[in-house]
């Protein structure tokens, strides 16, 4: 089943307004009171863990989408974002975010290897690609924060 446009531009919409707890837990690390800055970082954590699971249950569809003889091996890597996100929130916050941030990254390189792209429209790894980047450079924001 391909996409319209109206999906498209509904799934970079959505994944764009994915985006704003990150930004604002970045934003808040630097610029709320003191009090808030833990709350957002804590917070900016949790979120990470969340998002990086959900990109795991969309390979885990999207393998059991397109049934072919590889699809045993996506849905077990699908299973890998979160078994990376939940032992990252039982570290300190700062181990927590890195663990995170590198699961986003693999997640990121997975998503453009051509196991990764199978059963997505070709447009999804510009999307992906972009959230991606977004969403590492802002956990490089926040653990600035927390060793600045």
């Amino acid at each position: 089943m391909m996409l319209g446009i109206s999906e498209r531009r509904l799934s970079w919409s959505l994944g764009l307004a994915g985006l704003i707890p990150f930004i604002t837990g970045g934003v808040l690390a630097w610029s709320a009171p003191l009090g808030w800055q833990a709350t957002a970082i804590n917070g900016f954590v949790y979120y990470s863990a969340v998002i990086l699971s959900f990109l795991g249950g969309a390979h885990w569809g999207s393998a059991l989408h397109v049934l072919q003889p590889s699809s045993r091996w996506r849905l077990l890597l699908a299973m890998l974002p979160s078994l990376i996100a939940w032992p990252a929130l039982l570290l300190n916050v700062g181990a927590g975010l890195w663990v995170l941030l590198a699961g986003f990254i693999l997640m990121g390189g997975y998503d453009f290897s051509r196991a990764g792209r199978d059963g997505f429209p070709s447009w999804y790894p510009v999307l992906r690609g972009f959230l991606t980047v977004v969403v590492v450079l802002l956990h490089v924001v926040v653990l600035v924060r927390l060793n600045g």
